[in-house]
């Protein structure tokens, strides 16, 4: 029983507790639901509350029910009476559209009406407040025009004048309106203003004559060659007292020209047109070229505003920028002469224009300034003509730019700017100028020593052989009497050097010219720079042809005969050297010439090369030579290899007959002394160990036919038997092994 009652009392309180959980799970957020059901899973009757929670929604559903059942027909009746509410409100709302679109129509022409009407009434009154204020402000306004005009015109200084009188006499007269405040405030920036745009003259000013230098430059030096030329023909006339001159009258035109370029003048700046002029023949003045009104008012302005320091800061630091620009070369001036002709007038047109600013202004620059820049353009212009002039080859533009560069100095100097350092710096090109020279004569002498034939001139009429004798320095009574045709002893390149040594004279006296040398610097110039020509250029090229390979024996002897000749007219060169310096050969320190060593070493040279290319024609000979040491065979002649070298051995002694003694017998006493030698090499031979009586009386054949040629003296001047002993001791050795 009491089980029976405590599980009752069990079961009632678990269906009391369902119970709570399905209260909760109805009346409780969805969220929060979840602590509810676990309360159900952690207990061990979910069973029994599925069941309840199922009983629990059949009771809602049938809820449900009942009321939707109890509802609907008003539902029902509400949904149509909605659907009628719509269609009436729907023929309201487009009532309400077109009594809009009506009204929307109707009102847009007043509206327009309206708004016109309210623009022309503020226009109206804007007309009115502003013709008030005008009336009020012409005066000053006026004023403020007249002011622009001027500014535009370029009347400078009338526009400070009158922004003066703007500022103290009508301005007050309408203080109390805003506007006049706005320009008292804008006065300052008026006045730099017009400070800006005469500084921008000025800048057109600068940059005109900065693309214009090299025409100002041209045209000084242009004046600077006329005063030379006339110089020139007007001896009595001292050059530098003609340059004063010159330069008396170039500022003579400056003060023509400064009236009509005073602060009130309105000219335009830049280059003047000279293209007009009536007289054509004459070249204008320099400062002719430019207008210079543009300086003087921009420095009148400066200084009445107060600011002429600054002005003159401005103007010499532009100046100073333009002088570096002018002093760049372009990369490419060494390559012809009008690149450094272009370079020297922009330098020359630049320094004519400060020259200028110097002499007619009060201090706008002054001579410490316009010194400083020569310093700099000095030194910058040196050493571009330093390096560009070193890369320039040729001796012909060498010697225009000399020329160009005492034109540029004379041309400098009377504006009065020293240029003693410009005509050191030519004493440096002068070396340089030598050293092409010296090249192109290379060139000359080889083309004339490749050309040549080595062979005497022959002249076939008394014209010819004047005309020869006029070219170089020849006397020779016996040649004199002989008939024609004869020949000269010497072959054609011996007048064609000679008169290319005295071209070479010509053209180192041509660079000396105008640079302010004395006769004896002169001479000794020439006479050091011929010395090279002589001693290096002429000496190499009579070498080279003496070791070429192919030379024969003929050219060599006719080298010897042309250097001989060449060393007696050595006199002749020192003569002319005389004439053209008046400096004469015993003067003091005077240089003397060296040709003679030069032509001794080349003829000793050839000699030399007579006696190897003897002995290398005699080794070729004997490379014939084929004896057999074991033949049975009794010859009675010599060899033919043998024989035909003593033809060519009387043959070539007998072209030696122009040859000095000496050295046709050196040569003579050599050849045979070397084939004495080389016959003496080939009878011990290691291969020849035994010898029959038949190559021994072969081999003693060939002895006796030298021994022959020594005997019959195919050279003059030797006693008798001294070239026998030549072939004493092969003798001796062929009678040993007898």
């Amino acid at each position: 029983m009491e089980r029976g009652k405590m599980a009752e009392a069990e079961s009632l309180e678990t269906a009391a507790e369902h119970e709570r959980i399905l209260r909760e799970i109805e009346s409780t957020d969805t969220a929060c639901i979840g602590p509810t059901l676990r309360s159900v899973y952690d207990g061990e009757e979910h069973g029994r509350f599925m069941e309840k929670l199922e009983t629990r929604i059949r009771n809602h559903d049938r809820e449900i029910e009942k009321m939707c059942n109890f509802h609907y027909q008003g539902f029902v009746d509400s949904i149509t009476e909605l659907l009628k509410v719509r269609g009436e409100a729907q023929k309201l709302k487009n009532q309400v559209t077109d009594t809009n679109r009506k009204l929307q129509h109707e009102g847009k022409e007043l509206v327009i009406a309206m708004e016109e009407l309210k623009q022309c009434r503020l226009q109206q009154r804007n007309i009115s407040a502003t013709v008030d204020k005008l009336m009020l402000c012409l005066p000053v306004l006026e004023m403020y025009s007249k002011l622009r005009d001027q500014m535009k015109t370029k009347r400078h200084y009338p526009a400070l004048k009158t922004l003066e009188h703007l500022e103290h006499t009508y301005l007050p007269q309408v203080s109390h309106y805003r506007f006049c405040k706005v320009m008292v405030d804008n006065i300052p920036k008026l006045r730099e203003e017009i400070k800006d745009v005469s500084m921008s003259d000025l800048k057109d000013f600068l940059e005109s004559i900065r693309k214009h230098s090299d025409k100002i430059g041209e045209t000084a030096m242009k004046q600077a060659q006329q005063q030379r030329n006339l110089d020139n023909i007007v001896l009595q006339q001292p050059r530098i007292g003609s340059k004063r001159k010159s330069k008396k009258d170039a500022y003579t035109i400056f003060d023509t020209e400064i009236e009509s370029t005073s602060p009130k003048s309105e000219q335009d700046s830049g280059i003047l047109d000279v293209e007009d002029e009536e007289d054509d023949e004459e070249v204008p003045g320099a400062q002719d070229l430019v207008d210079f009104s543009p300086v003087y008012r921009c420095l009148h302005i400066y200084s009445v505003l107060g600011a002429r320091e600054t002005f003159e800061n401005y103007y010499r630091k532009q100046r100073r920028k333009q002088a570096r620009l002018v002093l760049q070369p372009p990369s490419n001036m060494h390559e012809t002469l009008d690149g450094y002709r272009k370079y020297f007038n922009q330098i020359v047109g630049f320094f004519v224009v400060e020259d200028h600013i110097l002499h007619t202004t009060q201090g706008l620059v002054n001579r410490a300034y316009i010194d400083e820049l020569w310093e700099m353009a000095l030194s910058k212009t040196i050493a571009a003509l330093r390096t560009h002039s070193s890369y320039c080859s040729d001796p012909n533009l060498v010697l225009d730019l000399k020329n160009l560069i005492v034109l540029f100095a004379d041309t400098l100097q009377v504006y009065g700017f020293p240029v003693n350092q410009l005509f050191d710096m030519l004493l440096e090109i002068r070396d340089q100028y030598s050293e092409t020279l010296l090249k192109k004569w290379a060139g000359i002498f080889r083309n004339i020593l490749d050309s040549d034939n080595y062979s005497p001139i022959p002249v076939t009429s008394e014209e010819m052989y004047k005309k020869v004798v006029g070219q170089f320095p020849f006397q020779d009574t016996e040649l004199e009497k002989q008939p024609f045709p004869k020949k000269f002893p010497f072959s054609e390149f011996v007048p064609k050097v000679y008169n290319q040594i005295k071209e070479f004279i010509y053209a180192c006296l041509k660079f000396s010219e105008d640079l302010h040398l004395s006769s004896t610097e002169v001479d000794d110039m020439i006479r050091k720079s011929t010395n090279l020509l002589l001693t290096r250029t002429l000496s190499n090229s009579l070498q080279n042809v003496i070791k070429r390979k192919n030379i024969g024996l003929t050219e060599l002897v006719q080298i010897i005969i042309n250097t001989t000749h060449l060393e007696k007219s050595c006199k002749y060169l020192e003569e002319f050297i005389t004439n053209i310096t008046n400096v004469l050969p015993e003067t003091v320190h005077t240089t003397k010439l060296y040709g003679t060593t030069t032509f001794k070493d080349a003829r000793h040279a050839a000699e030399e090369e007579i006696y190897t290319n003897l002995n290398q024609k005699i080794d070729q000979f004997l490379q014939l030579a084929d004896y057999d040491w074991m033949t049975g065979d009794l010859g009675n002649k010599a060899s033919d290899y043998l024989v035909d070298l003593i033809a060519f051995l009387r043959s070539t002694f007998a072209v030696f007959t122009h040859l000095p003694g000496k050295v046709a017998q050196t040569a003579c006493m050599s050849a045979c002394k070397h084939l004495a030698t080389s016959l003496m090499q080939l009878l011990l031979e290691a291969e020849v160990r035994q010898l029959t009586l038949g190559a021994l009386q072969q081999f003693n054949l060939d002895v006796r036919e030298c021994e022959q040629f020594a005997r019959s003296g195919p050279v003059p001047g030797f006693q008798e038997d001294t070239l026998q002993l030549a072939f004493i001791d092969l003798r001796q050795h062929v009678v040993s092994h007898e």
